[in-house]
């Protein structure tokens, strides 16, 4: 009792990729600290030996989900052995978190999605590094960042990954029609497509999105409008992960 429990979520989440989470304990008490306090959320487990009066601690766990869609995370459980070990206190959260889970990636060219017509045309590939030697800035981490840029000193002074942003050639345009993508199977198709889309921002390349009569952009690719790409990169990946799912 007198615990309050915290779980950050990354903001990308892709089917079939175990990811880490962070599990924040917050003790209210004012006197007393609590020991040995265990976090089961789904099938991964966190222990916190201590948790200071009016202090807080906090872990990683790791979660997974098979396929994308729509998710929630039902299943957690804060528990205590302490003193003695003869027994275990425990206690379900009433916390259930909603969550939307991207499509799994799968590597795959422009050329496979398109065939090799639209590569005889001159159609650009996404397989090639794009980053050149001047820092623009320093963002938070995104899911593909090489780990090579992560900017250490950045991160370690905020306690989140921070990645140098760097300039990179200009790129044309890629739009990806999903009803065009030359594939049979469905989630192949939408794995490929989700792939080249987070590997399009990761390279700094304009990439958009269409299904069916609705077209998705992202912003240009400037620094100045971080925020606005970001929120078009997921605009996107939300559609695939939703496409053919029930709302």
């Amino acid at each position: 009792m007198g615990l309050n429990v915290l779980i950050e979520l990354p903001d990308e989440i892709y089917a079939g990729t175990t990811i880490p989470i962070r599990v924040v304990v917050s003790n209210r008490k004012r006197f007393m600290p609590s020991f040995l306090i265990k976090m089961k959320v789904g099938d991964s487990e966190t222990i916190f030996p201590i948790v200071d009066k009016t202090g807080l601690a906090s872990g990683l766990a790791t979660i997974s989900f098979p396929a994308r869609g729509r998710h929630a995370i039902r299943d957690i459980y804060i528990s205590s052995a302490f003193p003695f070990n003869f027994f275990v206190r425990f206690r379900r959260l009433d916390t259930e978190m909603e969550i939307i889970v991207f499509p799994a990636l799968k590597k795959c060219s422009i050329a496979s999605l398109f065939g090799r017509d639209e590569k005889s045309r001159g159609e650009i590939t996404l397989d090639r590094s794009g980053f050149e030697a001047d820092m623009l800035s320093i963002r938070e981490y995104r899911y593909g960042d090489p780990q090579k840029y992560i900017h250490w000193k950045a991160s370690a002074r905020t306690g989140k990954l921070k990645t140098k942003e760097l300039s990179s050639l200009a790129e044309r345009p890629v739009v990806l029609d999903l009803d065009k993508i030359a594939m049979t199977d469905l989630e192949e198709k939408i794995s490929c497509v989700t792939y080249t889309i987070v590997n399009s921002f990761r390279l700094n390349v304009p990439v958009g999105l269409k299904i069916g009569e609705k077209l998705f952009n992202s912003a240009p690719m400037n620094p100045s409008g971080t925020k606005m790409q970001e929120y078009g990169k997921i605009a996107m990946l939300k559609a695939l992960a939703l496409y053919g799912r029930k709302p």
